[in-house]
């Protein structure tokens, strides 16, 4: 058939003579006449249609049955990809200081131990003072308390004087384990300077994970103070996946389920993981935390939006393909067909409510009056056919 000619056909159907019963049933004189083609059909309260042979033939329409499918039960959820606690970290300078350099920005890669900027204290400078004059008195001491405690072998000192000289050489050495700990602490190595006896004002402030600057609160001058974050740093070694549930899904959700999930910028649901945590208590928001693990090596960055669906299960469902549901006034149908003759064929919108959807089909539950066992379902053009019932209606 011809392309040009097929794209006419929904308003070749539209201005067809045909039959259309409507819920408000309309006394008809008796032996009113009707057309070739149809006539209103005024004992029912179905809405319906029928096509004569060229106009089904022109629509191209077709039709299956209602099938019986595995459907998965699933729960749909949203949520976003996050870093485990130990791939975030928060870095500040524990004594402060004015920052006097810095130069990464968010989202630049670090590695740990990298240094991200540096700064100044006067702090520092005595600390280390401390440290060398600590080290220097270490050494007197140290050989003073080998003196003494010869001497204290042979009988000849006082025990109260090698007392007092093993006291001062404790004390001594837990000053300067002390000190070297500080000095870690704010950046500065206590064996370089041990070698070097150089004293600096400035100290490093290094990155305690391998991840990516996800803020940075550095220039040059600035007064960080102690409680002050520098940088916070995001590692991509350790993801998860932390999805949000109802209350009223928590008995449905289960540690090992098949989670699937996209990103914001996808239509399908690509990636996949499992479930490995899910909270005993909702949040403000009635919402209960489920944490997922990743199945699947995937390009994925914290902070990215998803949505997922929890599968919780299997049952067998009475479905049919996507296409042959149709929306009218806010509700859901299919449309089948009751009548198939050489004088026509005819068409009724059934309402059903929609279930879950998976490869293709969409679970339905129909009317108690209706056996499905035996109906025909349009699965091709469907809405040509639905066209064709509100043209009528509008047209009476």
């Amino acid at each position: 058939m011809n392309r040009s000619f097929k794209k006419y056909i929904p308003l070749l159907l539209l201005s067809a003579i045909v039959v259309v019963s409507c819920k408000d049933k309309k006394e008809q004189a008796a032996g009113e006449q009707t057309t070739a083609e149809s006539k209103a059909d005024t004992a029912s309260s179905v809405r319906q249609i029928t096509f004569t042979p060229d106009q089904y033939k022109l629509s191209e329409i077709q039709t299956g049955a209602i099938e019986l499918r595995n459907l998965s039960n699933i729960i749909k959820l949203t949520g976003a990809i996050e870093a485990d606690p130990n791939s975030i970290a928060t870095v500040s300078a524990p004594l402060g200081g004015y920052i006097k350099t810095a130069g990464l920005l968010p989202g630049q890669a670090v590695k740990k131990g990298q240094q991200l900027a540096t700064i100044e204290n006067p702090e520092f400078i005595t600390i280390q003072q401390e440290y060398l004059e600590s080290i220097g008195r270490l050494e007197y001491l140290s050989q003073e308390y080998k003196r003494q405690q010869e001497l204290r072998n042979e009988d000849v000192n006082a025990a109260k004087t090698f007392q007092q000289v093993s006291s001062d050489y404790n004390v001594m050495k837990a000053r300067i384990a002390g000190l070297e700990q500080q000095m870690a602490l704010i950046g500065i190595s206590s064996a370089s300077l041990k070698s070097s006896n150089k004293i600096s004002r400035t100290a490093g402030i290094y990155a305690p994970i391998s991840g990516y600057i996800k803020s940075s609160n550095t220039n040059i001058g600035k007064y960080a103070a102690p409680t002050d974050v520098l940088f916070e740093i995001t590692g991509t070694d350790a993801l998860h996946l932390a999805l949000n549930a109802f209350e009223k899904d928590l008995g449905k959700i289960q540690v090992g389920q098949t989670v699937k999930f996209s990103l914001s910028n996808e239509n399908d649901y690509r990636h996949t993981a499992k479930v490995y945590l899910v909270g005993q208590a909702a949040d403000d928001k009635k919402m209960i935390p489920v944490l997922c693990r990743f199945t699947k090596d995937a390009k994925l960055l914290p902070g990215m939006y998803v949505k997922a669906w929890v599968e919780t299960g299997t049952e067998q469902k009475s479905a049919v393909p996507n296409d042959a549901i149709v929306q009218l006034d806010g509700l859901d149908y299919i449309i089948i067909q009751t009548a198939d003759s050489k004088d026509g064929y005819t068409f009724q919108l059934v309402q059903v409510a929609k279930g879950m959807e998976q490869e293709g089909y969409t679970a339905i539950e129909l009317p108690q009056s209706v056996n499905q066992q035996s109906l025909k379902v349009v699965t091709k053009n469907a809405y040509t056919i639905l066209s064709a019932i509100k043209n009528a209606e509008e047209e009476e």
